[in-house]
């Protein structure tokens, strides 16, 4: 099974991150020019929280809060869980799975090295099977 870290080493491994102060449009904003569905929110190096489509959807939306008066501070996740380069992708998806989350972001020694979404497990697992598919077709076929 694939690590984290190879995982990583195959995708273009950006982080996309906004202040803690920072309006939600501004991190809403990101998240639509960049294709993801989740920010990090940092200071300065240091990882403080991360908002995602969800956190914006209820916590702004459906309470009829302004995008632009509101900080990521008020509606962020606080206590992000995190994984290690050196961590399974199974274990990511385990980990997504109970806890009911779509992105993991991956620090190694403090530093944030990037983030994994669902989509990018699934796929790895999905590409890790037709390789162990293929290694099986050729060996019956001799």
């Amino acid at each position: 099974m694939l690590t984290v870290r190879q995982l990583l080493g195959m995708k273009k491994a950006e982080v996309f991150a906004v202040g803690s102060d920072a309006a939600v449009i501004d991190a809403i904003r990101l998240m639509a020019d960049k294709s993801v569905g989740a920010v990090l929110v940092m200071q300065g190096q240091r990882l403080v929280g991360i908002v995602s489509e969800r956190d914006y959807a209820r916590k702004v939306v459906l309470r009829d809060r302004a995008s632009a008066t509101t900080r990521v501070s008020e509606i962020m996740t606080a206590e992000v869980v995190t994984v290690d380069p050196g961590d399974s992708v199974e274990h990511c998806m385990q980990v997504m799975t109970e806890r009911r989350f779509r992105h993991l972001p991956v620090v190694e020694g403090g530093v944030v090295k990037g983030v994994v979404s669902i989509g990018d497990l699934v796929k790895a697992v999905i590409e890790d099977q037709r390789r162990d598919i293929d290694q099986l077709q050729r060996y019956i076929a001799g």
